[in-house]
């Protein structure tokens, strides 16, 4: 009796959980059984000391591809296909994934459930949450089936069956779900002017970073003015600074001898394309990022923390965000009240949601770097480069990771833990919500500026 009546509690309890509590912890456990499986003997090929474990494991469940060991050597295969299964567990969410168990054994799907999907998906409704799942698993094994094949056909042939295999399978899922682990110490630099290596890693990073709702939006609708308000800025936000971000690395790069300088122009234009997409969380590199000039660097900086599309497998602020924020502004320097694009009134408490998810973000990477600042002894520019593409997730390193001490390791990891969640999502668990009050107070202004 005690112990139906302790079960009882204890199923009261969980369901009263807040769902941004509960994706927040399913996160954590996973890191946890990660850096466990990492740990392992026949996981490693030398001694990884539990920190350097525990910031692999974070940085393959976060997407982000941050190193403080090198994969490619320091893991063996049995290793390496953890850190594999932690980045598309990571990037699809605990909770999606736990979903599609519930589909293969025909089990029903609670409302409770449902909610913890909408928070893990960063969803404003339930509604329809259970079809984006089962579209979600679709586009993701569709694609990574195509791009396995894709690179198959150029690493099979060049490292034997097992290997090529292995390689293309691994870099597939990194490359979809935006997290830049690569099992070369130089990550993708020998295939620098490769088409298909370009082409489909690129591809993949995309269409993962933009989001699933996109994705869907797009499959069912086909036509781009029957789409909806997200998916269409999303489409051509994602065109519109993927095509200036290339054009901006391109000249700015164009006579650098340690990045584009030494190339062919064909290899240029590759390596530019490559390397002005790949901020958006993917973290791959095709050219040594510690040669980059100062201008690429601070650009690079911007890429990433702007991020890539909501319910996808990116992080940063993302693009829409940046968006409302840039409309919002021409809108009061031309002395509009209300932001609209194509035709669409944009609501209030979008514009809130934008304001707020952009300060938070500030002040975490503001926080990050100055205690990065007082802890490591390394140029600003390398600091700010690290902890950015830690909130976003992204992974792109100047080789600070590796040189940081155990306060600028857990520094990172944190960052890295909060970018992947979601700064809304933690401030949501922290501050406890005001409910709606009938009283309105008298309205008076404020100075600004």
């Amino acid at each position: 009796m005690k112990k139906l009546i302790l079960k009882g509690y204890l199923k009261q309890s969980t369901s009263r959980l807040n769902p941004s509590v509960t994706v927040v912890l399913s996160f954590f456990v996973l890191i946890l059984v990660g850096t466990v499986l990492l740990k392992l003997p026949i996981a490693t090929t030398e001694t990884i000391s539990w920190l350097n474990t525990l910031f692999t494991a974070t940085s393959a469940v976060t997407v982000t591809g941050l190193i403080v060991v090198d994969t490619g050597t320091a893991f063996t295969l049995f290793g390496q296909t953890v850190i594999m299964f932690l980045m598309q567990i990571g990037g699809l969410g605990l909770m999606t994934a736990a979903v599609f168990i519930f589909f293969i054994f025909k089990r029903k799907i609670s409302m409770q459930q449902r909610n913890l999907i909408k928070e893990s998906l960063n969803q404003d409704s339930s509604g329809g949450i259970i079809r984006l799942v089962r579209y979600l698993f679709f586009f993701s094994f569709s694609i990574e089936l195509i791009g396995f094949i894709l690179l198959s056909i150029k690493w099979i042939p060049e490292f034997g069956l097992s290997k090529g295999a292995f390689y293309s399978l691994f870099h597939t899922v990194a490359a979809f779900n935006n997290a830049g682990f690569s099992l070369w110490s130089d990550n993708l630099s020998s295939y620098v002017g490769d088409p298909i290596v370009n082409l489909t890693i690129t591809s993949m990073f995309i269409l993962g970073g933009i989001g699933f709702t996109v994705l869907l939006d797009v499959w069912n609708k086909k036509k781009f003015k029957t789409l909806t308000l997200h998916s269409k800025v999303m489409i051509v936000g994602t065109l519109v600074i993927n095509i200036s971000a290339v054009i901006s690395i391109f000249i700015l790069e164009y006579s650098n001898p340690q990045t584009l300088g030494s190339l062919s122009f064909e290899d240029k234009m590759w390596s530019a394309y490559f390397q002005g997409l790949t901020p958006r969380t993917a973290g791959f590199n095709s050219i040594d990022i510690t040669a980059l000039t100062l201008p690429s660097m601070l650009l690079t900086v911007l890429l990433m923390f702007i991020g890539a599309g909501s319910a996808s497998t990116g992080s940063g602020i993302k693009l829409s965000t940046f968006i409302i924020l840039l409309l919002t502004t021409i809108t009061f320097l031309k002395g509009g009240e209300e932001v609209s694009l194509f035709g669409r009134r944009l609501k209030n408490s979008a514009v809130l949601r934008a304001l707020t998810l952009t300060l938070i973000s500030f002040l975490l990477v503001f926080v990050a770097i100055f205690i990065l600042a007082v802890t490591e002894n390394e140029s600003f520019i390398a600091i700010v480069f690290e902890v950015v593409s830690a909130f976003g997730t992204v992974g792109l390193s100047t080789g600070l990771t590796t040189e940081l001490s155990t306060i600028g390791r857990f520094v990172i990891m944190v960052v890295m833990f909060i970018g992947r969640i979601g700064p809304i999502t933690i401030a949501s668990i922290l501050l406890t919500r005001k409910k709606t009050s009938l009283i309105r107070y008298p309205q008076e202004d404020i100075f600004v500026g």
